[in-house]
């Protein structure tokens, strides 16, 4: 019988065309090239399998279909003559195109679970089968194929040799097509995963060693080649070499490449000369062009350069060169992404990020190693001077140009010392970063890159630098925390002396974490309930009877042990914290002034300090308004304390600010008075209530001259200013009769009470009659 026609979705021509692409003979597969499921060697027969446990069915089966082809192929049988011993075989047999099965053997129905067997067990889904029967109407035609997947039922007796063929070829046939759209779908998932699996990659070098390697495997061979790139605007060459393998490994990536290198560069040529994929001389070209500005072109040697490639396979390769593109484009992206994540745009150097991962690579630093201290690595930051200034006074241009030319100056001393491990880096608008041992790292050498003007669009810009340094092998911790070291040392440079440098040390270090610490269990104490008020009470010294108290703030953290209000406060007041602490502070004094007032001590004044940062925010006067209206606490018994420094600071802004109080009602007192340089013509215009004299003239009353006098003069100076005086840390009765006799009328200290808290102080005030304190 004559062959027949090619299998039916083969085409004639194929769609999608190699260029310049020379018709080759066919040749068997080389030996050891590899292989994939997407597109298999074709066997040399169909292996169609007969399963009957009549010895004569076999030969007759045999003998009917010997000699005869199906789509140029001839047939191979495998023969079971029971159902036990086709289940053996089966486990064997993955390739099997047609079973011709009984459907009784062993049992009536052995063929129907053999089916069973094949379609469930097995996972044979692919195996076309034909049942066949000596006993008519055994078993139902149409349950039989629509329950257990078959092919075909027929009984013996009708299979003829003609109508054996016809069913054996159109089974057959369906399975070359059940093949060929699995082997599509498999070919087209391992398009998909290699995409993705390149997708998952983030850098030129392994994006361009992936691309080889999965272009290599869909031809079925191992990685060989080179992946080159190209700007479009010079195709010729030479061109960059970004991966390469197999025979062509010995090119490094970035080494150039022109067309005269050999077989896969002149591949690359016409790759990019055509712009599309070719085959000549035994080397497979891919063009992959990108959305970047750059193409990229991929050579393969052939495994099998004397075999076609597959249609399935080429249409594999075309899918994968015009999609791998975005691939390309997001390696680019993520390049870009990279610089913009690590590096400065405006000087091209490392930024914060970047220098950080440096000094990590660094740390930590073995105190045993290296050769001396001038190896010790050093980190150094430079900070230039009145920056801020200069970028407001002459614009941003011209700042960002100071910038590039400080950049280019320390790049042009270090980058010729980067053999010796030095780093630059920009970490803040004006902070420069050096990076080294401690040789090339020399705040002496670094400040006097300074000491020459800069030329600016045309203008010489003299600036100066102050550098806060870090040596590493004394650092404990890990790359943040030497940044934030050399930036504690470079503060601390700025307050000493501008355009100088200073040295990090631990007890800096200690003493910066300890105040953090302290901020953060403050803040997290104040939330907590863990702050509280006293109240000193406030005695005239005529009648030893108390006429007010002041609030004072305490601090108990969970421990029970109260910290000193001269270790917190400055960190509340640094944080900012101390406003929201503040105006609770005003409010708990207030309420604390109701519950005296109802318990029937009308004739009381609670004095509340204010500190510098709470009086200059600028919703302080809404704030004393608020606390005065949510509590009903007259304004005239509230009296505000603020220290004579901030009397003495901003005069304009300050008589503003007390007129305002003033227009609320309260009263106003200068605490600590004497110790500072407060000037009396000044004084005069402020419009306050109180002096309170300090308790170092106190202290100093009965035993030193000079602090008598000081504290006289205070006295002296409230009586002819028509200001009321309060003394402060009066603690024994002869310190309080000088005062009495030098004409203070007010006065408070241990001698009276020490502070009180809020559920002692009504009771202490009726006890009536005071006594100095024991």
């Amino acid at each position: 019988m004559p062959a027949s026609n090619p299998p039916d979705g083969v085409a004639q021509e194929e769609d999608l065309v190699f260029a310049d692409e020379a018709p080759a003979p066919a040749h068997g597969p080389a030996d050891g090239a590899a292989q994939d499921k997407s597109a298999r060697a074709a066997p040399d027969a169909w292996r169609v399998m007969v399963v009957d446990d009549d010895a004569d069915v076999h030969s007759t089966t045999t003998f009917a279909l010997a000699g005869l082809e199906v789509h140029g192929r001839s047939l191979q049988f495998v023969h079971a003559h029971s159902r036990a011993q086709a289940e053996r075989l089966l486990a064997h047999e993955p390739e099997l195109a047609v079973i011709l099965l009984d459907v009784v053997m062993e049992q009536a129905d052995a063929g129907l679970h053999l089916v069973r067997h094949i379609r469930d067990t097995l996972g044979m889904h692919d195996v076309r089968i034909i049942l066949r029967t000596g006993q008519p109407g055994y078993a139902p035609e149409m349950d039989a194929i629509r329950g257990y997947d078959i092919n075909d039922y027929r009984t013996k007796s009708e299979l003829t040799r003609t109508k054996l063929y016809t069913s054996v070829a159109a089974a057959i046939r369906a399975y070359q097509q059940i093949r060929a759209l699995e082997d599509s779908r498999e070919a087209l998932a391992q398009v998909v995963r290699a995409n993705a699996g390149l997708m998952a990659l983030h850098s030129v070098d392994d994006v361009a060693h992936g691309i080889l390697a999965e272009a290599s495997r869909l031809l079925g061979q191992h990685p060989d080649g080179l992946l080159c790139a190209c700007r479009r605007d010079g195709p010729d060459g030479p061109w960059a070499v970004l991966a390469s393998a197999g025979a062509s490994a010995a090119l490094a990536p970035a080494a150039l490449l022109d067309a005269g290198a050999g077989p896969a560069a002149a591949a690359i040529a016409r790759c990019f000369a055509t712009r599309a994929n070719t085959i000549r001389d035994g080397v497979l070209a891919l063009y992959l062009p990108s959305k970047s500005g750059v193409d990229f072109a991929a050579a393969l040697p052939l495994a099998r350069p004397h075999e076609p490639i597959q249609p399935l396979r080429r249409s594999l390769l075309e899918v994968f060169a015009s999609s791998i593109a975005v691939s390309l484009d997001n390696v680019a992206l993520m390049t870009d992404l990279q610089r913009a994540a690590f590096y400065d745009p405006l000087t091209g150097l490392p930024n914060r990020t970047r220098l950080v991962e440096l000094l990590e690579a660094r740390l930590p630093v073995d105190p045993a190693a290296g050769d001396g201290a001038g190896a010790d690595p050093v980190l150094c930051l430079v900070d230039i001077d009145h920056f801020a200034e200069t970028n407001d006074a002459l614009g941003h241009q011209f700042g960002d140009a100071l910038l590039a030319a400080v950049a280019h100056r320390l790049r042009a001393r270090l980058d010729a010392r980067a053999d010796a491990g030095v780093s630059l880096a920009r970490i803040g608008s004006d902070v420069f970063c050096v990076l080294g041992p401690a040789t090339e790292v020399d705040p002496h050498a670094l400040g006097a890159l300074f000491a020459s003007p800069f030329s600016i669009e045309g203008q010489d810009v003299r600036v100066s630098a102050t550098l806060g340094l870090v040596r590493l092998r004394e650092h404990e911790g890990n790359g943040a925390d030497a940044l934030k070291d050399a930036d504690i040392a470079l503060k601390r440079a700025k307050t000493q002396q501008r355009g100088g440098h200073f040295w990090f040390s631990r007890s800096m270090g200690v003493e910066i974490r300890e105040r953090v610490r302290m901020m953060h269990a403050l803040r997290s104490g104040f939330t907590r309930g863990e702050l509280f008020l006293n109240f000193q009470p406030q005695v005239d010294l005529s009648r030893r009877r108390a006429f007010g108290a002041e609030a004072l703030l305490r601090w108990r953290p969970e421990d029970g042990r109260l910290v000193p209000p001269d270790r917190f406060i400055p960190i509340a007041e640094y944080s900012g914290l101390i406003i929201e602490i503040g105006e609770w502070v005003l409010r708990q004094a207030c309420l604390e002034l109701m519950r005296v007032r109802a318990a029937g001590h009308l004739d009381f004044t609670m004095s509340v300090n204010v500190s510098q940062v709470q009086f200059r925010h600028p919703n302080f006067l809404e704030m004393v308004a608020r606390a005065l209206a949510d509590t009903c606490a007259p304004p005239e018994c509230i009296e505000l304390e603020i220290t004579e420094s901030m009397a003495m600071e901003e005069p304009g802004l300050l008589i503003e600010r007390l007129a305002q109080l003033k227009r609320l009602g309260v009263s106003i007192a200068i605490d600590d008075f004497g110790t500072g340089f407060s000037s009396l013509s000044y004084l005069q215009r402020l419009q306050v209530d109180r002096l309170k004299i300090d308790r170092a003239f106190v202290s100093e009353i009965t035993g030193s001259a000079r602090g008598s006098s000081i504290a006289e003069m205070v006295i002296e100076l409230g009586r002819n200013l028509g200001l009321s005086i309060v003394a402060e840390g009066v603690e024994d009765e002869r310190q309080a009769q000088i005062l009495h006799a030098l004409g203070c009328p007010l006065a408070q200290g241990y001698l009276f009470a020490r502070p009180l808290p809020a559920d002692q102080l009504i009771e202490w005030l009726d006890g009536e009659a005071l006594s100095p304190a024991a």
